[in-house]
């Protein structure tokens, strides 16, 4: 009983996100419902742990929710979602890797230097792993901004993110939390294959802007 008081903020998270990733694969609307949910429980959690980059990656997660829920609920009245057209999975090149590379190598810079000084000015406790924390938060951008985009390789992004972030809360005793990146590492790969096996000679085209 003590331990269900203790950690009631962290189970709760993970049991948001557990739903959150079955109705995510079912592509249920009710969805965006759970990850607001599970985002803020998340934000709660981590800025206990004082990960504030990614405390701040569930604000924007939550603002997300919102638009998707109004967005999908939008289209429901158009159409019937299941026969709504499916944007085709695209890939992409060296050059645009070296792009998306230097992107999220840009925003750990940023947000580093954002967790170095900010808790100083707020008076607030520093972060303990500022550089990791950075990092994690600014390869979540670029991996839902490609998300967002369809494009193949997005799944890559989340398998090294999910992974790196299992590390994080293993170091932090968040065990819970990491028993759901363990699912969500397993269920990059599934996503990657399973997009790649889906994606069509005709639209397998890489992608320039």
């Amino acid at each position: 009983m003590n331990w269900l008081l203790d950690n009631w903020i962290e189970l709760a998270g993970n049991v948001f996100a557990l739903c959150y990733l079955f109705f995510s694969i079912r592509e249920n609307r009710w969805l965006w419902v759970l990850g607001f949910m599970m985002s803020f429980f998340y934000m709660i959690l981590f800025f206990k742990s004082r990960l504030y980059a990614d405390m701040s990656l569930q604000v924007y997660y939550l603002f997300v929710s919102v638009y998707g829920w109004f967005h999908w609920m939008s289209t429901a009245k158009k159409e019937d979602i299941s026969e709504a057209k499916v944007i085709p999975t695209i890939s992409i090149n060296a050059k645009q890797w070296l792009k998306y590379g230097l992107v999220t190598c840009l925003l750990t810079l940023v947000i580093f230097v954002l967790l170095k000084k900010v808790p100083d000015l707020l008076e607030m406790p520093p972060s303990d792993l500022p550089f990791a924390d950075a990092f994690k938060t600014a390869g979540s951008i670029v991996a839902t901004w490609m998300l967002a985009r369809k494009i193949l390789e997005n799944w890559l992004i989340w398998i090294v993110i999910d992974l790196f972030s299992l590390g994080i809360y293993l170091y932090k005793g968040l065990y819970l939390t990491s028993v759901i990146f363990v699912i969500y590492s397993v269920m990059a790969v599934v996503g990657y294959y399973r997009w790649k096996h889906n994606m069509q000679p005709q639209v397998s085209k890489l992608w320039s802007e």
